[in-house]
């Protein structure tokens, strides 16, 4: 657990810049389809690194890189048709590790997260910009 001096001396989290059908664009990242983002840095995201597909849904390998790079709240988006799902093994994995968890259709995930980011949240999520 990160103590309250930990906290403040933590590299924030990325803002996202730019949402669209498809590409997202992000601080220090630049732009791509869907991303991996946590406190000072991020990545694409691949869905085949852990084989995750809209149904079952976000995987808890998905998760692993943003409980290593210490978020305390997390953000999975849905994509913009709500079509991507999160496995039930994932949200038990998060709860067990006492992470705050925010699921929404796309555009909506990146309000609350930058929200979040604005607010010097250790924040991160997974952002899936299609369908």
């Amino acid at each position: 657990m990160l103590n309250s001096s930990t906290k403040k001396n933590q590299t924030p989290s990325l803002l996202i810049t730019g949402i669209s059908w498809g590409r997202m664009v992000v601080e220090g990242v630049g732009d791509g389809r869907d991303f991996k983002l946590w406190p000072g840095g991020g990545r694409a995201w691949d869905w085949s690194e852990t084989g995750t597909h809209h149904v079952p849904g976000i995987q808890p390998a998905d998760v692993q890189e943003l409980l290593e790079n210490n978020c305390q709240t997390i953000v999975l988006s849905q994509g913009m048709l709500r079509r991507l799902q999160t496995c039930q093994e994932t949200l038990d994995l998060l709860e067990s590790h006492g992470i705050a968890v925010h699921i929404a259709e796309t555009n909506e995930a990146v309000e609350i997260y930058n929200e979040l980011v604005r607010r010097k949240k250790a924040v991160g999520g997974l952002f899936h910009s299609t369908c």
